[in-house]
């Protein structure tokens, strides 16, 4: 027979790795279009994990360090016991198996991870209470909404890696997240990108400008044109 595991697993602080102040501001304002590119094109969590719409409110570019959170279906305990869990900055990432049949969150969880310093929460499932999370001002990314009541009663894992929208997340890892979707950039990758952003964002502007002055085609692309890659058929 198998034993029940602990209600509440949580990796401690001093085991869960934190990128400096200096890392962390190296990807403000920095497009999750950028961090894809620096990442040989894939950093995104599956597009199902959107910005959650609120009427009139403009989606915020946010970023700031993972705190993992293993929920699984149709329960909010671990999200509870977390709260104890965030430093300032941190965004909270709940995965609750992409259980679509209730909410992962609602509005009081929303404003807690707000009031100790948290800057946005990141979910596979959906969120409840929208008249409450507009309130807390609490920038949020989910599949939608549902109003639907999870259980509270457990198990749930804090800090641990979590698998969400494709990808594994862990502790530290940063997020960044604005109106296209969510990023997800590697805690021993982090320095890479940053080194790397430089040149994307230099190359990125300049097609940009030159867009905006009336480029119709790219020298790659009418290159291509003149080779034997391209043929004419009737």
């Amino acid at each position: 027979m198998i034993e029940n595991p602990p209600l509440i697993q949580i990796k401690k602080k001093s085991s869960r790795k934190r990128p400096s102040e200096e890392q962390i501001n190296g990807f403000k304002n920095i497009p999750t279009g950028f961090i894809c590119d620096a990442l040989n094109g894939y950093a995104a969590l599956d597009p199902s994990i959107k910005p959650l719409s609120i009427p009139g409110k403009k989606v915020k570019h946010i970023v700031g360090p993972a705190l993992t959170v293993f929920s699984g279906a149709a329960d909010v305990l671990g999200m509870a016991i977390a709260l104890s869990e965030i430093q300032p900055g941190d965004i909270v990432v709940n995965g609750v198996s992409g259980f679509q049949g209730t909410a992962a969150v609602g509005d009081r969880i929303a404003g807690m991870i707000k009031n100790n310093g948290g800057v946005g929460l990141v979910t596979d499932g959906p969120m409840r209470d929208l008249d409450g999370i507009i309130e807390t001002g609490l920038d949020c990314f989910c599949t939608g909404l549902n109003p639907n009541s999870p259980f509270n009663s457990g198990p749930a894992k804090i800090g641990f890696p979590l698998n969400i929208g494709g990808t594994t997340v862990s502790s530290g890892d940063i997020i960044v997240a604005d109106s296209d979707g969510v990023t997800v950039v590697p805690f021993d990758k982090i320095d890479e990108v940053l080194n790397k952003l430089d040149r994307i964002i230099e190359v990125e502007n300049a097609m940009d400008k030159q867009v905006s002055e009336g480029l119709k085609i790219s020298q790659k692309a009418l290159d291509y044109l003149e080779s034997d890659q391209v043929i004419y058929v009737d």
